[in-house]
């Protein structure tokens, strides 16, 4: 068993929780022994169909406590509430194997008396989101000690299904679309005030009880395997729609929905209003309305509306205009029961930047109350700062930051609106764009772990963790390689990452066995995904492959995967894998130089026949040291300048700039970002997934801000030097800029730079974290810098 399994399962982790729950240590003894505490369930149901349950436990207490400390999970999802309040949303996804528990201090909740303890669990079966792992309905709710334990889940629970829940499947146009359903409710079928302390629930039968709850390696642990969560609760923020775009059938007062205000639909009339938040945004949406008895109302949701499905399929132009398009998505609908005061509130959170909210109103007219969503997302900060005095920057800033923190939730996320799948090529850019603007690496950890689960027999980590249907990308087992030395050189953790080196090991022994005895790939299985390009051969974003099997692209992340697992076993791991890999990658780049190369050409081709080029291939080279130092710059301009070359989509971009800047361009940085300008030109406000606008997909994919990364560490200049960050290089690439100053957290404090340009003089100033030294290149000449300030006139 991996050594890193230990302290994981035995570590106390703080967890934080912005309603109101403490950072509480984990009790090591809930970790060693069953808890007292039972899963629990409906009550003669297998729990494997769709359905949303309710659960209720009161409890009296002779006096508010000072702490009352619990762990809770579920399965599918959970919210749980005290005293109608809701005090946790969980449990933060996972896998059978790792199932996340939640701790929360439910003291602030309770009062002397009388209080109910409630929970909404929701099963979504074969309808579920691709993310989520299942095995039945089920709840669990542990005390921390003998005082809470009143609390237990058991018996003394009840539990009822509600029955007005209906899923609704499918968006309306054909796509890959794995982010689960909506819902039907029909009010005439729920249970209304039934968290109230003062509500009677003795007709409703006991719950189900299954088995106690098993924490993670004891010897009859099966079915769900309890872990503590390592991340906090998601943030949750009342976040008001911001504009009416249009409305038919209605005459609505100019305030909605900006502030809350109640608009009524006379009966027997079809209403329709088209809602924008100006930005995408991932939020739990609350309808607030009373009356209109059987009144039928249909919220869909999309990132941006479609110019013509019948004729152009899921096209998107301007994603501001609304005129003429049309409308498809995801989609929630609710039946009045006629009372007042009805709410709907969506079980899960939902992506949207428009909501066409549709009502038909039958004998008796409907007020709309009010209509408002609830952000949520992972509590990230924002602590990195820039200022240049260009507005443009700011920008891009602010969309690749709303774009990373759309596509962080409890795992970082491909995108928010179609799939929600953690991916190793998409989350290792999301890493450092935590890096960089906010330093908190807790959901990158939490992603490694998950990575270094999913590893499967013959090595390879899946494509995609957690997912119910396993995928494997082999070449994102490479890039999983470059996240642990991401993480080994930017966070101060190297234990964390030595125990992850056997992971590693496995994965080139893997593709060790498809190499041939140049060291070259061939026939190497599952998809070999690298980019979505756009270039003669390229399948389904698979680069080229020669007559003769070969590809210079897949070999390139090979000698990549190689260097850096070198680079980690010389310093963390073993020296006999050093040596073992540093052999390999000499051989490796031997064999690249002389099957790719064409001197005719002056450029590395995508195979050996050497009639296909890309910008991908010649970007590796760079960043894989097989461009001599003087001959980098060349190489570099023909990879902006030759049109023969297979462009590189926006993800790709990280790793070419990376390549510009290595071959000595970086001053040119600000020229390279015509695709976020053309985003920015067609109303996104994150960024598209793939360079094609109109043809994206999703609307929202962080493997495309790299900005975000790259105006920290290109032009400030600000960059790790040593492992850990224990040494800082700041080499800025400041192109046209006279004045700009930043600053980015650090594992020790922050590291702030600031340039002015003073006539034909540069006033530097560097402000290093304590006990972080580091070097200031500047035009070829390396300076020394101290911890605490540094100051510099060149």
């Amino acid at each position: 068993m991996r050594t890193y399994l230990t302290a994981f399962f035995l570590a106390c982790f703080l967890l934080f929780a912005k309603q109101g729950s403490a950072q509480i240590a984990n009790d090591k003894t809930v970790l060693s022994k069953p808890w007292n505490a039972y899963w629990i369930g409906p009550a003669n149901d297998p729990g494997r169909e769709y359905g949303v349950y309710y659960f209720r436990k009161s409890i009296d207490l002779p006096a508010k406590p000072a702490s009352f400390i619990v762990k809770v999970s579920g399965d599918n999802r959970y919210k749980l509430y005290v005293n109608g309040t809701l005090v946790s949303v969980g449990p933060a996804r996972g896998d059978t194997y790792y199932w996340n528990y939640e701790t929360i201090d439910l003291a602030p909740y309770l009062t002397a008396g009388k209080n109910s303890v409630t929970a909404i669990v929701w099963n979504e079966a074969e309808v579920r989101p691709e993310a989520q792992i299942s095995l039945r309905t089920a709840f669990i709710l542990q005390g921390n000690s003998t005082a809470e334990e009143i609390i237990n889940t058991g018996s003394s629970w009840k539990c009822l299904q509600n029955k007005a829940y209906t899923p609704i499947t499918g968006i309306g146009y054909p796509t890959y679309y794995v982010a689960g359903p909506g819902e039907l409710v029909d009010m005439n079928k729920t249970i209304k005030n039934w968290m109230g302390t003062d509500y009677d629930d003795s007709a409703w039968p006991t719950a189900g009880v299954m088995e106690h709850g098993k924490p993670k390696g004891l010897a009859d642990a099966f079915g769900w395997m309890l872990v503590p969560s390592v991340i906090p609760q998601m943030e949750r923020t009342l976040q008001r729609i911001l504009v009416l775009r249009k409305a038919d059938g209605i005459t609505v007062p100019s305030t909605f929905p900006a502030t809350k205000t109640a608009i009524t639909i006379p009966a027997n009339t079809t209403a329709t209003l088209l809602l924008d938040q100006t930005y995408l945004t991932s939020a739990y949406v609350t309808l607030n309305f009373s009356n209109g008895k059987g009144a039928a109302m249909s919220l869909m949701y999309n990132e941006s509306l479609f110019d013509n499905l019948a004729k152009y399929g899921s096209r998107k132009g301007n994603r501001n205009d609304v005129e003429g398009k049309d409308f498809a998505g995801r989609r929630d609908s609710v039946i009045s029961d006629g009372t007042a005061g009805q709410s709907f509130n969506t079980l899960y959170w939902r992506t949207y930047r428009y909501i066409r909210l549709r009502i038909q109103t039958k004998d008796d007219p409907l007020v709309i109350d009010d209509i408002y969503g609830t952000f949520t997302g992972y509590p990230f900060q924002q602590n990195a700062k820039l200022q240049t005095g260009n507005p443009e920057m700011q920008k891009i800033l602010d969309i690749g930051w709303r774009t990373a923190r759309l596509d962080a939730m409890e795992t970082y996320m491909d995108c928010p609106y179609y799939e929600q799948l953690q991916y190793i090529g998409d989350t290792r850019i999301q890493g450092m764009v935590s890096y960089y603007n906010s330093g908190d690496d807790r959901l990158m950890r939490n992603a490694i772990n998950l990575m270094d689960h999913s590893r499967i027999a013959e090595g390879l980590t899946l494509s995609r963790h957690p997912s119910y249907s396993p995928q494997i990308i082999s070449t994102f087992s490479l890039w999983y390689i470059g996240v642990l030395h991401d993480y080994w050189m930017y966070r101060p953790d190297s234990n964390f990452v030595k125990d992850k080196l056997q992971g590693e090991r496995s994965v080139l022994d893997f593709f060790s066995k498809y190499q041939q005895p140049d060291g070259s790939l061939k026939g190497t299985p599952y998809w070999t995904f690298v980019d979505w390009a756009e270039g003669k051969n390229w399948d389904g974003g698979k680069p080229p492959i020669g007559t003769k099997g070969g590809s210079s692209i897949l070999d390139l992340q090979l000698l990549l995967a190689y260097q850096m697992a070198a680079d980690m076993e010389s310093k963390i791991g073993m020296p006999a894998y050093a040596k073992r890999y540093h052999e390999k990658a000499a051989q490796l780049k031997q064999t690249i130089q002389n099957n790719y190369w064409d001197a005719a050409k002056n450029l590395y081709a995508d195979t050996e026949d050497k009639d296909l080029f890309s910008q991908h291939a010649n970007s590796l080279a760079i960043l894989a040291g097989l461009v001599k130092p003087q001959e980098e710059m060349a190489l570099s301009k023909k990879i902006l300048t030759d049109t023969s070359l297979t462009p590189c989509t926006i993800y790709f971009k990280y790793y070419m700039h990376q390549a510009l800047v290595k071959g000595g361009l970086g001053n040119d940085y600000l020229n390279w970002l015509d695709i976020w300008r053309k985003n920015i030109a067609n109303g996104l406000s994150t960024w598209a997934e793939i360079s094609d606008l109109p043809n994206a997909r999703s609307d929202c994919h962080a493997w495309g801000a790299s900005p975000n990364i790259e105006f920290y560490r290109t032009i400030l200049g600000i960059d790790s030097y040593a492992p850990g960050f224990s040494k800082v290089k700041i080499e800025p690439h400041l192109g046209d800029l006279k004045n700009v100053s930043g600053e980015i957290p650090h594992p020790n404090g922050k590291v702030a730079v600031s340039y002015i340009q003073d006539g034909a003089l540069w006033k530097i100033s560097i402000n290093l974290p304590q006990k972080t030294s580091g070097v200031l290149i500047w035009k070829g000449k390396t300076y020394p810098l101290k911890a605490g300030e540094n100051l510099l006139k060149i």
